[in-house]
């Protein structure tokens, strides 16, 4: 058996509620519990859209790349030391985008722009689709980040850049929970990788209740962290040695087919 050198990485949930179109009152909330942690820890990843809720209304909140949230999470970064991941909302180009940012210790970044709109809601017809699938390298682990709705989407979640850690950040509502936690579970069956999905709880402006359920899953669906209703943050660690050893001795991955995605 080949010799893999251990790495690790340990992840920071916050579940929250978010407060309504209030990037500054959000920044706030979040400081606040940051402050208080006194756990150390290499990455924080925040809900989707967590400086505003998840709003069809993106004109009054809508940030640049240069703007306040951008610069608040580089400087978070640096002073913490840590890694935050999250999405909000973008203007760029007279379009919006909601655009998952991975901003690192240093204060670089880089971003993934959703690319499944939630119909439903009308998001693709405020925002613009992202174009690309994003691969971000950090601590010597390969990370797929997605949003929300791209979960139910396994094409474009499939594995075949051998990632090691599949993020998604959401705003997934009660009435539809049950396909939250079960497709969770199927994506990281499927890709044999560790899975970590971040949900929202609270009630938002449109009367939909989030009731969280964010959780930390293996690359062979067992459950390593479940967060239910509760806010907060929540820590755990995972191991890339015994998934990699997992996947040679299963070679289910050698097995996928092979196609490619048109933009």
């Amino acid at each position: 058996m080949p010799y893999f050198i251990p790495k690790k990485m340990k992840i920071a949930i916050f579940q929250t509620k978010l407060i309504w179109q209030k990037p500054a009152e959000n920044q706030q909330f979040l400081k606040e519990y940051l402050d208080a942690c006194d756990e150390t820890f290499d990455l924080l990843v925040l809900p989707e859209m967590f400086t505003t809720g998840f709003t069809m209304t993106p004109s009054g909140v809508a940030e640049t790349m240069d703007g306040d949230s951008i610069q608040w999470l580089r400087k978070t970064a640096q002073e913490k030391q840590i890694a935050i991941t999250g999405s909000l909302i973008i203007e760029e180009n007279e379009h919006y985008y909601n655009r998952l940012v991975f901003v690192f210790p240093n204060g670089s970044l880089e971003f993934y722009d959703k690319r499944h709109l939630f119909s439903l809601a009308g998001e693709d017809k405020i925002y613009a689709k992202g174009k690309s699938k994003k691969i971000i390298n950090y601590k010597g682990w390969k990370i797929c980040p997605l949003i929300c709705y791209d979960l139910r989407f396994p094409v474009f979640s499939r594995n075949v850049e051998g990632y090691d850690l599949l993020l998604y950040v959401a705003n997934w509502p009660k009435p539809r929970i049950n396909a939250w936690n079960a497709l969770l579970k199927a994506r990281a069956i499927e890709n044999m990788v560790f899975t970590v999905g971040v949900n929202r709880i609270g009630i938002d402006e449109n009367d939909l209740e989030y009731i969280g359920n964010s959780q930390v899953i293996d690359y062979l669906g067992n459950e390593i962290m479940n967060c239910t209703s509760e806010q907060g943050f929540f820590i755990t660690e995972i191991h890339k040695e015994t998934m990699l050893e997992t996947r040679e001795k299963l070679n289910f991955l050698n097995d996928r087919d092979s196609f490619q995605l048109v933009f």
